[in-house]
This record gives C-alpha cells, structure tokens and sequence, in this order.
C-alpha cells in the first residue's frame, strides 16, 4: 500500500510543479508579449517613415520594417500582434510616420485604418502660374507627372483644353499623400476655384459692370495684387467697378507688370506704363484678357459684391503699412500722391 501512495505523491508533486512551470513561462510569454507591443520602437528619428506599396504581403512590410532599423520583436509576435489587433490581411497602402514613440500596436492600428502620412501644399494668393509651377515642382514627395509640360498641355491633361492657366487655382492648403500627383493637386484646386468663382457670382451686387464670371475672376485678380490689407479689397474693387462703369482705363501698375514678363527686374518706370502690351491697362481700355494673379475666395466676394463709396483713384499711404488713401477727385488723388512721395523719401530716401 505504501508503495502505490508514494509513487501517486510524487506523480501529483510532479504536475503541480509542471503546472507552475508552464503557467510561469505563459505569464513570461504574455509579459514579453505585451512588453513588445507597447513599447516605443528603437532606432527611429524624427521623420523616418515606412511604405506599404501595392501587392506587399505581411512578410515584405516587416522586411522593410527592418531594413528602417526597428529591431523589436520576433516575426511571429509581430503576426499575433496584427491578428488580435484585425490587421492582418487589412494593411493598407500608403506612407506611415516612425516618429520616436512609435510602439508596434500603434503602427499596426494606423496601417490597419489607413492612417497614412500627410503632407501640406500651400498655393499663395497673389502668385502667378509660373510661381506656383515652380513651388509644385520642389514640393516633397509628391510625383511630379506634369512638370515638363507647357501650359498649354498641362490645361489640356487637366481636361481644360483652351483655357489659359492664370489664376485658375484657388489658394489655400491642400493635404496630399506620397501617391499624390502635382496633377492630382492642380485638379483639386481647380475645382476649388470653380467652386469659390460660381458662389460669388451667384450672390453677385445688382448692375456690376462685368458680363461673366471669368470677367469677375480677371478683375479680382487685379484686386489681389492691388490689396496690402484685406479689409481694403471691396473698397479697391469698388474703384475699378466704377471706373470701368465710367469708360475710364483701370490704369494699375499690377497688370503692366505682368505683361512684361520677364523683362520686369523690380523697377516700374514710367517708359514701362506707356509700352503698349494685351495687360496694360494704361494703355488699353476695359479689362486684361485673362487674370495676373490667383485670387483668394476674399477677392472674389469683394469684386462680386464692392464697398458703396464714390472714389476713383487710390494710392498707398506710403507709411510701411499697406493701407491706402481713398480720393475721389484726381486734384485729390494728385495730392495724395505728392503725400506718398514726401513719406516715401522720409523713410527710404529719394525715389
């Protein structure tokens, strides 16, 4: 009897043991576990990044994961860690941030929804088509497919054909990712320009002196470049609108600037406002054939719907602020004039 009772004794001492073994490597496994998926990844810096592209399977995603410097963690636990978190088979293509503080589960949940790595576009008001051509062409990393086309072409591929490109892109931020196109950009912030011109017009003041819309977009853009302060565009609008009511020539150095192009080196000299070009609105009556600037949402509501107010001339203050003096006799505006000059030598010498 004795010999049955101590070989069971030693049998039950034996899976206790086992037991407590097994359960003390399950809690070592979990903690280990646990301990990879929410500790913050070494060897990333600020701005490191990886890409998920098209066809990756879960394998190439950690090949490149590696090849980044993140060496946590075994390829298994990486595969349970995507499983628990439903990301397996849900990885989604893109760009994803490796910033410092990064853990593995919050990796995997931004692949899993798409939490891709954003970048900003700034399209400014005032710039003409080759500035922001330009800017488009340094902007990182987006993909440059329009780039070597000329003006012409690029309208064309945009699906506006015919259409000259000047001031046809609304300015304000655009968000892209890396699988974004300079083309995908300029879509958007055509439609975006459509979109702010259409909304203007349709609330437009009553007996504007404008025929179409795309006549609205033209003198906003003079209005834009025109416009130091914001708060002065209807007022600078309602100087042109009545003047074009009047059959008086708009006579804005803005426009003779770019009708010269390139010949323009930062001096506007009074031979430059007599040499006739299709923008100098010294010269020519009415308005310029096409915009000189891309115009901001403000612009197009000041042309659409102008300040009240009988002036015929501005000038600016000549004080460094950008404000102008407001006349409405050009004996007034004259003075103003010889008002600016006497600032404008005080502060910087003569001109």
């Amino acid at each position: 009897m004795n010999a049955p009772r101590k070989r069971w004794h030693g049998l039950r001492a034996f899976f206790v043991l086992s037991a407590l073994l097994i359960g003390a490597f399950a809690y070592w496994a979990w903690d280990r576990y646990t301990g990879f998926a929410d500790t913050p990844l070494a060897g990333v810096q600020a701005g490191d990044s990886v890409v998920v592209e098209q066809g990756d399977s879960f394998a190439r995603m950690l090949k490149r994961l590696r090849a980044q410097g993140v060496s946590e963690g075994h390829d298994l636990e990486w595969q349970l860690l995507a499983r628990q978190l439903a990301a397996a088979g849900r990885i989604q293509v893109g760009e994803y941030p490796l910033d410092p503080g990064t853990t593995p589960r919050t990796l995997l949940v931004n692949m899993r929804d798409g939490k891709v790595l954003s970048y900003r576009f700034t399209i400014v008001e005032g710039w003409n088509i080759r500035q922001l051509r330009a800017a488009l062409a340094k902007a990182r990393p987006l993909r440059q497919q329009g780039a070597q086309l000329d003006d012409a072409a690029l309208m064309k591929t945009l699906g506006h054909a015919g259409q000259h490109p000047e001031g046809r892109f609304l300015p304000e931020t655009y968000v892209y990712t890396r699988n974004d196109s300079d083309l995908d950009l300029l879509r958007r912030a055509h439609d975006a320009l459509d979109k702010a011109l259409d909304a203007a017009w349709q609330t437009r003041a009553a007996d504007l002196p404008l025929k179409s819309k795309d006549e609205a977009l033209v003198l906003a853009s003079i209005v834009e470049k025109e416009t130091g302060i914001a708060s002065e565009r209807p007022q600078i609008a309602g100087v042109f609108l009545r003047r074009l009511e009047l059959g008086m020539r708009l006579q804005t150095d803005p426009t003779v600037i770019y009708g010269m192009g390139s010949r323009y080196a930062g001096n506007l000299r009074k031979a430059d406002l007599l040499a006739d070009t299709p923008y100098n609105t010294y010269t020519r009556d009415g308005l310029p054939p096409t915009p000189i600037a891309m115009v901001g949402a403000d612009a197009l509501r000041a042309v659409t719907s102008p300040a009240d107010g009988d002036a015929l001339y501005f000038v600016a203050v000549g004080d460094g602020s950008g404000k102008h003096v407001f006349s409405r006799t050009l004996a007034e505006h004259q003075a103003a004039v010889r008002e600016y000059i006497r600032r404008y030598r005080a502060q910087y010498g003569p001109k």
